[in-house]
């Protein structure tokens, strides 16, 4: 159960690294903007690249129409703004000319989630997953740390269709392997147990690392595995878990309506239905406050998962 904190780092600072390195691998690599290079951290890829990267200012939905019709020349384009944006602002453009006709576009969204702090409500959507699951064609990818988000991030530019990269502004401890490959659809045996399975994404994986030593002392030996692809979801390895450990917490950045605990319910209702439990916003909009401090408030710290584990055993 040792998880080695490398540092601690931005998940957008990994997508900026991953889409340096996709561009120099991949020449059909192209970038957009909204007005946001520093908080993106695109700028490495705007300096390297000045012919692959277009600013479109704050226009959202003309960047969205701009990367499809790139797609439809054969580039790789990549779209960047905050998650509010990115879903919200152009959910028709999104669904109308790139879902619709499954174009190679892939749209990178930071500063999702309650994390995104100070910012406030308007900025913290807490809905994205959901709108974007349920489009049909389109690929949703929640990474946890710096690493798994670059590399989810070169994954998502060598996969062909729509892809919805979701991360976040904060910096959150770094653990997992510096070059692990990224597989999409792929859930991540963090530690394997028998007694409840935990699934989790985004930032809520480190808290759910932080509740497996709580939950040691109480003598409980918790499964945990990071559900980084919402979707394709791994049906086999919820199932695999659930099989063995009996019961359900998962965690998330997210409202409890339409997230990771909606996707994992409905292959538990049609296959093995177990106790479950959500560790997940519920049905509340944020508001304005610093990232742990929010995080404490509406109920996604480590405490509030160990919690969670307690409940769902009492019900198994």
């Amino acid at each position: 159960m040792d998880f080695e904190v490398q540092n601690y780092k931005d998940t957008r600072t990994g997508f900026g690294e991953g889409l340096l390195e996709a561009g120099r691998h991949n020449p059909k690599v192209v970038a957009f903007c909204a007005d946001l290079i520093g908080s993106l951290k695109m700028g490495d890829f705007a300096k390297e690249f000045p012919e692959r990267f277009f600013q479109t200012g704050i226009a959202e939905a003309n960047m969205i129409n701009m990367a499809a019709g790139m797609a439809l020349s054969g580039f790789v384009p990549f779209t960047g703004t905050f998650a509010a944006f990115s879903t919200g602002r152009v959910f028709d453009q999104i669904r109308q000319s790139v879902a619709y006709s499954n174009k190679n576009v892939k749209i990178a969204a930071s500063h999702a989630g309650i994390t995104l702090g100070e910012d406030g409500a308007t900025h913290q959507i807490l809905e994205d997953i959901g709108m974007m699951k349920m489009l049909p064609n389109m690929t949703v990818i929640v990474p946890c740390d710096f690493n798994q988000t670059k590399a989810a991030t070169i994954a998502a530019a060598a996969y062909d269709g729509p892809v919805y990269l979701r991360f976040g502004r904060p910096k959150v401890a770094n653990f997992t392997p510096v070059d692990e490959k990224f597989v999409i659809g792929k859930a991540q045996m963090l530690h394997e147990g028998t007694d409840v399975s935990i699934f989790a994404c985004g930032h809520l994986v480190w808290k759910a690392v932080e509740a497996l030593s709580a939950l040691k002392e109480m003598g409980i030996n918790a499964e945990l595995i990071n559900i980084h692809t919402i979707k394709p979801l791994d049906v086999d390895a919820i199932l695999k878990s659930v099989a063995k450990t009996g019961c359900v917490v998962t965690a998330e950045e997210h409202q409890r309506n339409g997230g990771l605990g909606d996707s994992v319910a409905q292959v538990l209702a049609l296959n093995n239905p177990k106790p479950i439990e959500m560790v997940a916003v519920n049905d509340v909009f944020g508001q304005s406050g610093k990232p742990e401090e929010l995080l404490k408030h509406y109920h996604l710290d480590t405490v509030d998962i160990v919690k969670a584990v307690q409940k769902v055993l009492a019900r198994k």
